[in-house]
């Protein structure tokens, strides 16, 4: 299974907003600047956030995003579905029942085998993703970091964060 390079960028941004200051927003381009990303293609994926309730838009020059909610009430499977939306990977076009020498539709009055294991397999996926929130990553990035991949972040937040009202 292939996710778009968007899931990646909207968990990274989510994570780095997570680090805000009470009020504090960062613009779409700070968040793309940190990361090495394009802006206008992460926009994309921070609208979708914004639309799914993960992301507050504070709109104007002073303007940017933070977060709508808890990081501990946000799951990776909240962003995967905001970035990617709600199908499934795997979508079966029932093709046995294509082709030459068609057989009798008794024979396709249950579900397709490799459809049925492909949706048990994205369960376990979606229910892996949906135990983890940002609040975890934060948590298992602190036990394994001694101080240089969170003075990288503070030192950038504290250059591009924008104090606005609650």
């Amino acid at each position: 299974m292939k996710l778009g390079e968007g899931v990646e960028q909207a968990i990274h941004s989510v994570a780095m907003l997570s680090g805000l200051s009470e009020g504090g927003v960062l613009s779409a381009a700070a968040i793309a600047e940190f990361h090495g990303v394009s802006t206008s293609y992460l926009l994309k994926h921070l609208q979708a956030l914004s639309g799914a309730g993960i992301l507050h838009t504070v709109p104007g020059p002073k303007g940017g995003y933070r977060l709508a909610k808890a990081p501990d009430r946000i799951t990776l499977l909240d962003i995967v579905l905001a970035v990617e939306g709600p199908a499934p990977a795997f979508r079966c076009n029932e093709i046995r029942q294509r082709g030459p020498n068609p057989v009798p539709d008794r024979y396709f009055s249950k579900p397709c085998n490799i459809s049925a294991t492909m949706l048990r397999a994205e369960r376990v996926y979606r229910a892996e993703l949906a135990k983890t929130t940002i609040a975890d990553l934060g948590v298992q990035l602190a036990e394994i970091d001694d101080g240089p991949i969170a003075a990288r972040g503070c030192a950038f937040l504290e250059i591009h964060e924008r104090k606005t009202a609650r």
